[in-house]
């Protein structure tokens, strides 16, 4: 019963992420379930690939919740998202074979080391929002949807930390950044968990209860917390400034890239 306590509190607090940050609460939810199944003894072997696939899944429910909610306050801009989503799907079911044969200890370096680099933009660099600036073109908006869906695939997040910041660049607001990428965290989703379950079906060291790197009962419990946490979190992305929405998110990232990195290199 303590470990699924442990899966709600990680789905709670990866839910108001979500719809506060436009994240699909991976960055949380990664390192929660990293810590948890270390705590539960699972196998080092599978730990990290385990902790990944689960993100995905529950990242499917989040994102749900999350973009449901930014649609409402017309927070999601859908003709970007339509010329995002293909190349998110492909890209995240490419990442799901790349990071099966990735060292885990490796996957949680190199993703600490992305989410400082993007903390830092997001804290000290200027984000000065270009209301005026033209949309890139329908090409660099698939190229960016390939790149992300990959990268958000083999780290088990929503894409939000990529997502957001390419968002701002290409001229959308804040608040719209945030709720299209909320809304681009779903086919990262689908296509990574499904990826995840897959290529990890074969694996004879998983514990009980899982359907490749699934682990069901973390699914369940995280989905329904974070489902209900994310409004919360969507309604307060409506209310703060931009300027405090990026220094919490870049705040958030430092904290979560800090302690993937710590745990990548053997710190932690």
């Amino acid at each position: 019963m303590i470990l699924y306590v442990w899966f709600v509190i990680a789905g709670a607090f990866a839910g108001v992420s979500a719809g506060l940050f436009g994240v699909g609460g991976g960055m949380i939810i990664v390192p929660a379930l990293v810590w948890i199944f270390t705590a539960y003894d699972f196998s080092p072997d599978v730990i990290t690939h385990l902790a990944i696939g689960t993100s995905l899944a529950t990242i499917i429910v989040t994102s749900i919740s999350s973009l449901t909610a930014h649609n409402k306050r017309g927070g999601v801009r859908w003709e970007v998202w339509r010329k995002m989503a293909l190349g998110l799907v492909i890209g995240s079911l490419v990442g799901a074979g790349i990071a099966d044969m990735i060292d885990g200890k490796v996957l949680q370096a190199i993703i600490g080391v992305g989410a400082l680099l993007v903390a830092l933009k997001m804290l000290f660099l200027s984000n000065k929002e270009q209301l005026g600036k033209p949309l890139p073109p329908a090409g660099v908006q698939f190229g960016a949807g390939t790149g992300i869906g990959m990268a958000s695939s083999i780290f088990g997040i929503g894409g939000g930390s990529l997502t957001v910041p390419f968002l701002n660049w290409a001229g959308l607001p804040m608040k719209q950044s945030v709720g299209t990428s909320a809304a681009c965290g779903l086919p990262i989703a689908v296509a990574g968990a499904i990826g995840f379950a897959w290529f990890g079906k074969d694996v004879v060291n998983l514990p009980e209860g899982t359907i490749g790197f699934v682990h069901i009962t973390g699914f369940l419990c995280i989905s329904v917390a974070s489902f209900a946490m994310a409004k919360v979190g969507a309604k307060l992305a409506h209310v703060l400034p931009a300027l405090m929405l990026k220094r919490a998110f870049g705040v958030l990232l430092l904290f979560a890239g800090s302690q993937l990195l710590l745990s990548g290199i053997g710190v932690l």
